[in-house]
């Protein structure tokens, strides 16, 4: 699976994000302390924790944007020494990352200076990771981790408990930067979207994970759409009633008119550009704050990939 950490199929100009509580935390991003066997949730738990509203992005240029993709091809197409050396050309390296619990192998796609820790304005590319155990059949995006308090949590944990998948994660708070340069559900120049468009030119489909404040929504816990494109309809009808047989209230925006509808999300219109499937979910913080209420909202979409692993 690939777990894609890029400054992020489940967008925002649009969505009141809930307060993060991030603002003010510095320092470094917490991994050279992780244990050796730590997971893909720990690794993206201390990854994410120096994000902030001034913690940095660097906006990538085409050659940039374009090489990581590439590599990111590369390893989806198995060429791990291609895909290493194409990545080296803008210093992003590949590692692997067992998960204890499972025992399932992920390439890790990763910027050099934010695994070294020694810059104290990271570029704020984000991050993939792939599953190296299984086909890949469907992608979890998360583009605004920790400004949309626990989705990087929510992305994490759906990677591991579900074989066969991609995870792509912003680099950077989505205010960070200059303007909305960092919002990268809204922006197509972005690392982010460039790995979302690779995945999306070859048919795999994606849950783009949000985080909506409370009074954005206030009679539904949910907010389920399948973007610009139709092409996921059945599969966000599977994702609304496993939530609902779960106690949530689920705004379904294929049938009715939902605030957060995530049209204008620029991942969303690819996927509709290249008829691939597309989910745009938004959670409340009443399930992202709480260990259980992140499980039930986990089993929920992993009812969804597990479909799409069928394809």
């Amino acid at each position: 699976m690939l777990v894609l950490a890029l400054a992020g199929v489940l967008s925002l100009t649009q969505c009141g994000s809930s307060d993060d509580g991030s603002e003010g935390r510095r320092g470094s991003f917490g991994e050279r302390d992780l244990p050796a066997d730590a997971g893909v949730e720990e690794r993206i738990t201390a990854y994410t924790s120096s994000f902030s509203e001034d913690s940095g992005y660097d906006r990538p240029t085409r050659d940039e944007r374009r090489a990581v993709a590439d590599g990111v091809a590369l390893l989806l197409d198995r060429h791990r020494s291609r895909a290493e050396r194409r990545l080296a050309d803008v210093d992003f390296r590949v590692r692997t990352v067992t998960e204890p619990s499972t025992g399932r192998r992920y390439a890790e796609v990763s910027d050099r200076l934010d695994v070294a820790g020694d810059s104290e304005a990271p570029r704020g590319w984000g991050r993939a990771y792939i599953d190296l155990d299984s086909p890949i059949r469907w992608s979890v995006q998360v583009p605004h981790p920790v400004a949309d308090r626990s989705t990087e949590h929510l992305g994490a944990a759906l990677l591991s408990r579900s074989p066969g998948g991609v995870l792509v994660i912003a680099g950077a708070h989505r205010k960070a930067g200059r303007g909305d340069e960092a919002d990268v559900a809204h922006r197509r120049k972005s690392v982010f979207h460039a790995i979302c468009d690779e995945l999306a030119k070859r048919g795999v489909p994606g849950i783009q994970v949000h985080g909506m404040a409370d009074d954005s929504a206030p009679r539904y816990d949910v907010v389920a759409s399948t973007g610009r494109g139709r092409e996921a309809v059945a599969e966000g009808r599977d994702l609304a009633d496993a939530l609902r047989r779960r106690g949530y209230e689920v705004c379904r925006a294929w049938a009715r008119s939902c605030p957060l509808e995530g049209r204008r999300n620029v991942q969303g219109r690819t996927a509709w550009a290249e008829e691939t499937e597309f989910l745009h979910v938004e959670f409340g913080a009443g399930i992202r704050d709480s260990r259980a209420g992140r499980r039930k909202a986990v089993a929920a979409m992993a009812a969804v990939t597990r479909d799409w692993r069928r394809m």
